[in-house]
C-alpha cells in the first residue's frame, strides 16, 4: 500500500483533506498578499495564537520557568509572546516562497559578513559541513536562501503525519534545489552525502526518545537529544557550524548568522563520544537561544523525555517551584573559534 495510504487510513482521508484544505488555504491567501501585509497578517496570527492557546502557552510557559527561573511572570510571558510573533512571522515569509525571487530575497535576508567566511573556510577543509540549527528565528528561510545565494544543500526532515501537506511543504522547500533527506532511512545517505563533501542541515533541538538520543545539559536540565548529528560527524569528519537565522529589527532584516565551528572531541570511547559531542552541540544552540530568546520554539515540550526514576517536568503542582529534586548542571565549556590561519 502507498505511503499515503496508510497515511490516510490511519488518519481518515476526511481529516486528511481538511487538514490540507485549511493549510493550503492559509499559505495561499498570505502568498496573495505584497510581502509587508503577509508578514503583519502572520504577526496577528502569531498574537491571536497566543491569545487562544492555552495549552501551547502554558507549555512554553513552564519551559521558561525551568530555562530562565530569573524571569519573573511578566518576562517570560514578554518572551512567549514575542516566540508566537516570531512563528507568524515566518509563516508570512514561507507563504511568498512560490513567487520569491533573488532580488526580492536579498530585500529580506543579510548574511553578517564575518560569519559568512566561515562557509568558505569550511569549503576549504575539503570535509563534508554540517550546518545544526535550531527552530529560531526563520529556520525554514535559512535554507530556503543558502540555495538561492550559495548552492542547494540537504537537510534532514521528519515528515510530517499528514501527506498532502507534506507534498506541499515539500515543494516549497526544493524550489530552488535543496533536497530532503527523511529521517527514518537517513544514516545510509547521509554519510554518503557527507563524505562526498556535501552540505546537511539539521533541527537538533528538539526532544526525542532515549533510544534515539543521549541526555546531555539544555538551560541546566538533562534534554534527551538526538544522538545522530555527533554519530554522523564523528564518521566523516564533518565540520560542524552552528547556524541561525534570527530577524534583526535594527536593520529589519534576518541576519544570518554561524559559527564558532565546534570541533570534535575523541576520548577512543565511541559512546562517550558521542555523549561530549552532543552536549557541545546542545551547549552552542543553548547560546543562540539566549541571545535570541523572543524566537525561539518555546512551545515545543523540550524536556518531555526523562532520564529513569525522574518525575514528569510537565505534571502541574499546587507549588511549581518544587521540582522534585531536579539539579542544575553545568554546561560544557563554550567552544573556541578555530584559527583561520
Amino acid at each position: 500500500m502507498p505511503l499515503v495510504e496508510v497515511s490516510m487510513a490511519k488518519k481518515g482521508k476526511a481529516q486528511v483533506y481538511f487538514e490540507y484544505a485549511a493549510a493550503r488555504a492559509l499559505l495561499s491567501g498570505l502568498g496573495a498578499l505584497p510581502r509587508p501585509l503577509a508578514v503583519a497578517a502572520g504577526r496577528a496570527v502569531g498574537h491571536a495564537a497566543y491569545a487562544l492557546a492555552g495549552g501551547l502557552r502554558r507549555t512554553g510557559l513552564r519551559n521558561l520557568e525551568l530555562a530562565l527561573p530569573e524571569l519573573d511572570e511578566s518576562g517570560r510571558k514578554r518572551i512567549l509572546r514575542g516566540s508566537f510573533v516570531s512563528l507568524g512571522r515566518q509563516l508570512g515569509e514561507v507563504s511568498q516562497f512560490p513567487r520569491t525571487t533573488a532580488e526580492r530575497l536579498r530585500e529580506v535576508v543579510e548574511y553578517d559578513s564575518e560569519d559568512v567566511k566561515l562557509l568558505d573556510f569550511a569549503r576549504g577543509r575539503g570535509r563534508g559541513v554540517i550546518f545544526l540549527t535550531s527552530h529560531l528565528g526563520a529556520w525554514e528561510l535559512l535554507c530556503f536562501a543558502h540555495s538561492v545565494f550559495y548552492e542547494p544543500i540537504s537537510f534532514l526532515v521528519r515528515p510530517a503525519d499528514n501527506p498532502l501537506i507534506e507534498e506541499m511543504v515539500r515543494r516549497l522547500r526544493t524550489r530552488f534545489g535543496n533536497r530532503p533527506v527523511d529521517k527514518k532511512a537517513a544514516a545510509r545517505t547521509a554519510l554518503r552525502l557527507l563524505r562526498q563533501g556535501g552540505t546537511l542541515g539539521v533541527l537538533a533541538d528538539l526532544n526525542t526518545q532515549e533510544r534515539e538520543g543521549v541526555f546531555v545539559p539544555f538551560f541546566g536540565h538533562l534534554a534527551c537529544t538526538t544522538a545522530g548529528v555527533a554519530t554522523l560527524a564523528l564518521r566523516t569528519d564533518a565540520t560542524v557550524i552552528p547556524v541561525c537565522a534570527p530577524w534583526d529589527e535594527r536593520r529589519r532584516k534576518f541576519v544570518f548568522r554561524g559559527g564558532p565551528v565546534v570541533e570534535l572531541v575523541r576520548t577512543g570511547d565511541d559512546e562517550r563520544d558521542i555523549e561530549i559531542n552532543t552536549a557541545r552541540f546542545t551547549a552552542a544552540i543553548e547560546r543562540h537561544v539566549r541571545m535570541f530568546p523572543d524566537q525561539w520554539l518555546w512551545i515545543h515540550k523540550r524536556w518531555k523525555t526523562r532520564p529513569p526514576g525522574e518525575p514528569d517536568l510537565y505534571v502541574r503542582k499546587k507549588n511549581l517551584r518544587q521540582e522534585s529534586g531536579v539539579a542544575k548542571i553545568s554546561a560544557p565549556p563554550p567552544t573556541e573559534k578555530i584559527s583561520k590561519a
